[in-house]
Order: structure tokens, then sequence, then C-alpha cells
């Protein structure tokens, strides 16, 4: 009993630093959008630099679950959670990486004031990959199969911001001055999508803890 206790206790520490990570993520995430918005190149290396927090963080779960599997023989419900956190620690480690890609696209045209309606459109599309963010480390935590499943939804709405976005690059990309600008943020745009993919995987990987069934929620591909 008492080393069942000390299991339960091991895996309940490593559920709540895979939430710190994810508290990390958002937080490299919004400094990533923060920057993109104001142009600001010093906001930009702090979240490049702050990425390696988050890399800590990932090491560190991945070194607990291969010490856990060593010494533990987890099953059935147990064996479920480790891999689940296994693939959500993945998932978030890449997301902070694609917010170090959005910091440095950010960089690389700071000095140019961009079309305002693509600006607004990616600041849009990046609050609802955030939301998302929040709703699938929330669906987790609290084991929640119908926010897991919304994630879908608030995908959709990604993917229609981004349907507007390239719609307005198409008028935009031929003015001058604008044409690097617009290549880098269709780089961001593709970005914040993947984001919002990433988190959809998360909800996923909640299904499968609760019900034991893995199924994706779309036909779409999330390559990681």
């Amino acid at each position: 009993m008492n080393v069942r206790v000390t299991f339960q206790e091991e895996l309940d520490a490593l559920e709540a630093t895979l939430q710190e990570e994810g508290a990390l993520v958002l937080r490299v995430f919004r400094g990533a959008l923060n920057a993109l918005g104001q142009r600001d190149v010093e906001l930009a290396d702090d979240v490049i630099a702050f990425d390696d927090d988050v890399d800590r963080r990932y090491l560190e779960i991945e070194e607990t679950i291969q010490s856990l599997l060593a010494r533990q023989t987890p099953v059935a419900t147990d064996l479920r959670l480790v891999l689940a956190l296994l693939h959500v620690n993945l998932h978030l480690e890449r997301m902070a990486d694609y917010a170090v890609t959005i910091a440095k696209l950010t960089k690389l045209v700071a000095d140019v004031e961009g079309d305002p309606t693509l600006v607004q459109t990616l600041q849009e599309m990046g609050e609802r990959a955030e939301a998302m963010i929040r709703v699938a480390l929330d669906a987790l935590a609290e084991r929640d199969l119908e926010a897991a499943e919304s994630l879908v939804e608030l995908d959709e709405l990604i993917d229609r911001s981004n349907r507007r976005f390239v719609e307005r690059v198409v008028e935009v990309v031929g003015e001058p001055g604008l044409r690097e600008w617009v290549l880098r943020m269709v780089l961001v745009s593709r970005t914040l999508e993947r984001i919002g993919d990433h988190a959809v995987d998360i909800g996923e990987q909640v299904v499968y803890l609760v019900t034991g069934e893995f199924r994706e929620f779309s036909d779409a591909s999330h390559p990681v």
C-alpha cells in the first residue's frame, strides 16, 4: 500500500510539473505575440532566451517518466496517464519552439510598419491559439472530455482567420516595401496554425486518458 501511495504521489507531482511547463509555454507565447504586435526586438530576444526554461522543464519531465517506467510497472489507467503526459510534454515543447519562431520572424522585419489588417488578423489568431492552449491544459487537469472536444471548433476559428489572412495577403503582397514582411508574416500565420493543431492533439490525449481509446478529432494530420 505504501508503494502504491508513493507511486501515486509521483504521478501527481509529474502532472503538476507538466502544468507548470504549460504555464511557461503560455508566458513564452504571450511574449511572442506582444513582440509581434509591438515590433519589439528586445522582447523577441527575451522570448528566445526564455525558451531555455521550457526546454529544461521538458527534459526534467522526460527524465522523470523514464525513471518511473524503470522503477514501476504501471498498468491500466496509470499507464495511460504516463503515456498521455509523455505526448503532452512533447506538444508543449513544440509550442514553445513555435513561439520562438514567431519571435525570430518578428526580429527580421521589426523595422517595417506592416499592413494593419494583416497584423490585426495575426493577433486574432494568436489570441485564439492562446485560448486553445488554456482549454487544453484545463481539460487535462479536469479530465474534461467536453472541453477537449471543443478544441476542434476553436481550431476551425483559427483556420477561418487564416483564410482571411491569405485573402488580404493576395491584395498587399505586391506593395513596395512590404514583400519581405508579408512573406515573413505568412510563416507566422502558418506557425499559429500549428500551435492550434498541437492544442487539438493535447485534447486527443485527454480523450485517450479518460476513455482508453485513441481517436483523432479530424482527418487533418498534425505534424510535430
